[in-house]
């Protein structure tokens, strides 16, 4: 169980290398000669058919609604390994990360509404600070080496599951358009072939991934968001297998062999077409304006806040231990990542503004709230463990 947290966490951690490579070429590209040109290549229209059946989109949303499909069918696996018989699954060690969890979503977003809630429009961005961004938060850690014990590691690295967890029921129930009928009813027949295939005990993936593009087809055309088909393409790919080695379960097989994808490719992809956010027009009142000041606080004190809040109630109330090795200020310096929001941030606020209006704002607002997190967060568990 430790040896695969381990691994789970270097990979996560060494995942954030080629997302801030991504981050920074998309940040110096948007402020050069070539940014008419990339935007002009984002939206150009690609389509995919096959006889009369056709998909037609900008490059920029065959990322953000098929890529981005692929990364959270990733996530559904980790989160089903997880529950099923990792650290989720045992109540006595999942109960402060998931307070901390809770608190962390919940006070990020009253700070965001709390600055917006004069203007309904804004108001539909409420959830862009509630994001943690695992790779980058374990990549901080990954920093400091041994300066964070290993027990406070595990910590944000269970809340931030449980945060990606509570962002894809946010995407479900809150960023959903309009409904088809027609297209949820053949997306519910998928899922029942899903769960036939899973009780024949079919254990290969070739036909779970017929249906699952299947699926996502019809997931896209139901008002839904496409990325929520691959979380539930991986809950029917099975895990516990009799006599089966655990690396070739065809979840666990399946999980191992989509992360490097997701790390070198995926992620960085979606950063790269996300994060670009020319400075020409911008000055340092463009951050006070009530969106991105929004994202700012939610990320950097909303995050610490509901975190620290969540965690502290349990351990001050005794229904939980300070996790071994730790102190308040080492509690209090993870925390301060957990506001490293980034990926989930700003997938999250496309969702939320359709407007091209409100880009430049939500991008400021996560990156100056991420960038300010990762670097006192850093700080904090760098300096204090030497006083």
């Amino acid at each position: 169980m430790a040896g695969r947290l381990k691994s789970f966490m270097d990979s996560e951690a060494a995942s954030a290398v080629p997302l801030l490579g991504a981050a920074v070429l998309a940040l110096v590209l948007a402020n050069s000669p070539l940014d008419g040109a990339i935007k002009t290549l984002l939206g150009e229209k690609l389509t995919l058919s096959y006889g009369q059946i056709g998909l037609s989109k900008p490059l920029l949303l065959w990322i953000n609604d098929g890529l981005m499909a692929v990364f959270f069918l990733l996530v559904g696996l980790e989160i089903k390994r997880e529950v099923v018989e990792g650290e989720l699954s045992r109540p006595s060690q999942v109960a402060l990360p998931i307070a901390g969890a809770i608190g962390g979503m919940a006070v990020p977003a009253l700070v965001y509404a709390a600055i917006n809630w004069g203007d309904p429009v804004a108001l539909h961005g409420w959830a862009i600070p509630a994001a943690t961004d695992i790779a980058f938060s374990l990549g901080v850690l990954a920093a400091l080496g041994s300066r964070v014990p290993l027990a406070l590691k595990v910590f944000l690295t269970t809340l931030a599951i449980v945060d990606d967890l509570g962002a894809i029921v946010v995407i479900a129930v809150f960023y959903t358009s309009q409904l088809s009928t027609e297209a949820l009813a053949i997306a519910a027949l998928c899922i029942a072939v899903l769960a036939i295939l899973n009780a024949s005990g079919v254990r290969r993936i070739g036909p779970y991934a017929v249906v699952g593009a299947a699926l996502w087809v019809s997931v896209l055309q139901s008002g839904v968001h496409a990325t929520l088909a691959g979380v539930a393409l991986a809950m029917f790919i099975p895990l516990r297998v009799s006599g089966m080695a655990d690396d070739k379960r065809p979840a666990i097989h399946l999980e191992h062999a989509l992360k490097p994808w997701s790390a070198w490719l995926i992620m960085p992809v979606f950063a790269f077409a996300n994060a670009g956010l020319s400075l020409a027009d911008l000055s340092l009142g463009s951050l006070f304006e009530p969106v991105p000041l929004g994202i700012l606080a939610g990320l950097f004190v909303g995050k610490q806040v509901g975190i620290v809040l969540g965690a502290g109630l349990l351990i001050w109330s005794g229904m939980a231990a300070m996790p071994a090795g730790g102190s308040w200020r080492t509690l209090y310096g993870v925390a301060i990542l957990g506001g490293i929001g980034f990926t989930m941030s700003l997938f999250i606020g496309t969702l939320a503004f359709q407007d091209p209006r409100y880009e430049a704002q939500v991008r400021l607002g996560v990156l100056a709230g991420s960038l300010l997190s990762a670097v006192v967060g850093y700080l904090v568990l760098r300096l204090g463990r030497r006083s």
